[in-house]
């Protein structure tokens, strides 16, 4: 799918970015990965890391662009002769957002109309733009822009045309071991010899996905994709008092009070949304629901219309972790630096 093409990964310096590019380098043979970023010091740090990680001719292949989703001249540059874009740019840290909300719509939103435009008059085949559960009834900034974003890029496909770029969106929540998530948080205590662990609340779940699963959707929405689809990948639920007591067995816990603009449980797709869900073997796909989208040849076979009303949440998912599975995944985790 992707030899011999050319990809472009905004925000291609952050862990999404990094792994992707492991990825598709070990995976396929790309002409080139354009790695598109606003920071320099990120940008010289991915340099050195994969001057020393890959071989000649894999390095030879990565292009270092500095360059803001804001800015749509320096997007048209980029984008010239690059076959598929993944969005991973975004601001992500809710309390930045929330104090800082015009750069967060200016990244988040206009950001979004930018790599769309970009994209669709730069005849770009295809476009994935990572989503997130917070994008799913938000009740804070962050997730209210990303929602928004998810619907540029859902609508988009309204002109394309016939043959024109194809965007579609993958979510995904918190990822397991990534930088700012709980994992990495609760090591730094553990490591400095806490035995009380804070929960927020008790009864909080998450979904685990790990950055390398994160990546194969991608994969996954950039081979399958025909337009306005939302690929969710089907995971485990872990309850965060399991975690802690996974990472520290003989510790006690102290409820601490859920922070402001946090949910009990990660919601991936709605009630509402289930009217136009498919379930597939490992994901789900959520279609668009428009006068404008024509399904007949859009629907990925293999799937099945889940039952009205359903709702994937993390606090009522039938997969589960216990403290075991998850000390076993620990184990196997690479913590994002």
């Amino acid at each position: 799918m992707l030899n011999d093409k050319s990809i472009l990964i905004t925000g291609g310096t952050g862990s999404f970015g990094k792994k992707c590019i492991e990825m598709i380098l070990n995976k396929y043979n790309p002409r080139r990965i354009i790695i598109y970023s606003r920071d320099e010091y990120k940008q010289f740090m991915v340099r050195d890391k994969f001057s020393k990680k890959l071989t000649a001719e894999q390095f030879s292949k990565l292009r270092f662009f500095i360059g803001d989703v804001r800015d749509k001249d320096r997007l048209y540059r980029a984008f010239k002769d690059v076959d598929y874009v993944i969005h991973a740019a975004a601001m992500k840290q809710v309390p930045a957002c929330e104090y800082n909300p015009f750069e967060a719509v200016k990244t988040n939103i206009h950001g979004a109309q930018n790599v769309i435009d970009a994209a669709l008059d730069r005849g770009v085949k295809k476009v994935v733009a990572l989503s997130t559960d917070k994008a799913v009834n938000p009740i804070n900034l962050y997730g209210g822009t990303k929602l928004v974003s998810d619907k540029l890029f859902i609508s988009a496909n309204a002109y394309s045309g016939r043959d024109g770029t194809v965007f579609s969106v993958v979510r995904y929540g918190n990822v397991a071991g990534s930088r700012g998530s709980v994992i990495p948080f609760f090591k730094s205590l553990i490591d400095s010899g806490c035995k009380e662990l804070p929960i927020t609340d008790f009864r909080m779940t998450r979904f685990w996905i790990t950055l390398e699963e994160g990546v194969e959707l991608v994969f996954k929405a950039l081979e399958e994709s025909r337009g306005g689809e939302t690929y969710i990948s089907k995971i485990p639920s872990f309850k965060i008092t399991d975690l802690a007591k996974a990472m520290l067995p003989d510790c006690t816990l102290k409820e601490v009070g859920i922070r402001e603009g946090e949910k009990i449980h990660e919601v991936m797709i709605t009630k509402d949304d289930s009217r136009n869900t498919y379930e597939y073997e490992k994901h789900y796909i959520i279609y668009p629901h428009f006068d404008w989208w024509n399904s007949r040849g859009k629907i990925a076979p293999g799937g099945k219309p889940v039952e009205d009303c359903f709702e994937y949440n993390s606090g009522t998912n039938v997969d589960w972790l216990d403290v075991e599975e998850i000390r076993k995944r620990l184990v196997k985790l690479e913590l994002e630096d």
